[in-house]
């Protein structure tokens, strides 16, 4: 809408408003009308059932504020031409919708449904640069690869590691994953600050190789770090809780005793333990390292607070290694599938003299025929105050037992004995019986069994193997 009566360039007179605040009221009118649209015209809309309360709305009140704002201006004695004056042509005012839309506080939110989430413990916080007194948290991990620290978790939680499953305890967290190979869980009290470089002496150490390349470049943990003796004497750093660091001058890391090896079931499988108990100079420390070595998986806690020694071994006792394939060992090939019938995992066998028979059959899987295998089965040394296993170990040729070494050879090859040709896709049954004698004390045995060819020269081949832990009772 256009002004009927333009003003004069310049002055007070020149129209029919004679006074600068005529002019300026006549503006503000004509600034309101301007405002009636046809779209300000149309029917209301109809009744909403739900009832709400709109926000007011300021910028209709735009025009009247800046009529009250011209009047102060006059009335302080400012000349109104100069304002009045600005602009020959009026700024268009601003418009507002007949019907006001509603504000964000007035849209319902949809709200998810609850999932139940790890929480924190009390003294958790999510600040990353927390000091060394605080708990550390994160954000919760994914199952199959993390990629930062997790919170710690209310109740024991499921996880797989390359193929490992477990259940991280209770108030346990994972580290970020510094290596592909090893996953670190921290215990609860572990600084905020801590990671996975951090693990000894704040949590356990979990190490799965997955390939036969890795075990073997493999620096630690290894099979042969399990026989150690001076195990952590040369080590240059010391894992002591709430004080980790490297050796000060003259601090010297030392065991304070000899290493205690002992062997049980885990997984239906043999597991190995050494544990060390050391010292840098007055600060005490236990070194344990549990080794499925025949899975390449291996458990480690250096520096770990006796108190949290029942959710460390929780962590063994809910592995399961059903769903992975093992790396086979160098030198160790698959052709051959062998199993046990009439010994099972954690089975009691007596130490009084008495037989126990079972039987081991040898499948020819591969694509290979063999000429002469030979088979093998022995009892293992499972450690602690049983160096070795006394007894017999007796094998059915035709209608006669024929006795032999019940330990594995110490040096050298295995003797050969009658063997059998095992072309592609057949199998044979040998059968066995076992006597061990009161001087192999209670403890877990594994029971092995190999298929072998035994060369003229060099170093026997491992076709198949097949390991049995036994539980020798008195």
């Amino acid at each position: 809408m256009t002004d009927r009566f333009p003003r004069p360039s310049g002055g007070d007179s020149g129209g029919p408003d004679r006074t600068p605040m005529e002019r300026l009221l006549r503006e503000a009118m004509n600034a309101r009308a301007a405002q009636i649209t046809p779209h300000s015209l149309r029917p209301a809309g109809p009744p909403s059932s739900r009832v709400r309360r709109l926000k007011p709305v300021y910028l209709t009140a735009v025009p009247l504020l800046g009529l009250a704002a011209a009047m102060a201006f006059g009335v302080l004695g400012f000349r109104g031409d100069t304002v009045a004056d600005r602009n020959e042509t009026p700024p268009p005012a601003a418009t507002t919708s007949a019907t006001p839309s509603p504000t964000p506080a007035d849209t319902p939110t949809a709200t998810a449904t609850a999932v139940p989430s790890a929480t924190t413990s009390p003294s958790a916080t999510a600040d990353p640069d927390e000091d060394e007194a605080g708990t550390p948290a994160g954000a919760p991990g994914t199952p199959s690869a993390p990629a930062g620290s997790t919170a710690p978790q209310s109740a024991a939680t499921p996880y797989t590691f390359r193929g490992v499953k477990f259940r991280i305890p209770a108030g346990w967290r994972l580290a970020p994953q510094d290596t592909a190979n090893t996953l670190c869980v921290l215990a609860p009290g572990a600084p905020q600050s801590a990671t996975a470089g951090h693990c000894a002496p704040y949590g356990a150490e979990l190490v799965v190789y997955n390939t036969a390349d890795e075990a073997e470049h493999a620096q630690w943990p290894t099979p042969s770090a399990l026989e150690s003796d001076s195990g952590w004497t040369t080590q240059p750093y010391c894992p002591v809780w709430g004080n980790p660091h490297v050796p000060a001058a003259g601090e010297v890391v030392k065991n304070t005793a000899a290493p205690v090896r002992t062997r049980d079931i885990v997984a239906g499988r043999a597991v190995r333990k050494t544990q060390w108990l050391a010292a840098c100079g007055q600060d005490a420390f236990t070194a344990q390292l549990w080794g499925l070595t025949s899975d390449q998986v291996y458990l480690s806690a250096v520096g770990l607070k006796p108190e949290h020694q029942a959710a460390l071994v929780s962590i063994l006792d809910t592995m399961d290694l059903g769903g992975r394939q093992a790396p086979a060992p160098a030198g160790v090939l698959t052709d051959v599938a062998v199993t046990v019938d009439g010994l099972t995992t954690g089975q009691q066998v007596p130490s009084d003299g008495s037989p126990v028979a079972f039987s081991v059959t040898f499948k020819n899987t591969g694509r290979t025929g063999y000429a002469d295998v030979q088979p093998q089965v022995v009892a293992e040394a499972y450690g602690g105050s049983q160096p070795a296993v006394h007894g017999t170990m007796e094998r059915q040729d035709g209608a006669t037992w024929t006795t032999l070494d019940i330990a594995p050879p110490s040096v050298g090859k295995p003797a050969r004995g009658p063997g059998f040709a095992l072309a592609p896709g057949q199998s044979v049954t040998v059968k066995y019986r076992m006597k061990l004698t009161g001087q192999d004390g209670a403890g877990v045995m594994p029971v092995t069994a190999d298929a072998l060819v035994i060369p003229d020269e060099g170093v026997p081949t491992v076709l198949g193997t097949r390991t049995v832990p036994v539980r020798v009772v008195k």
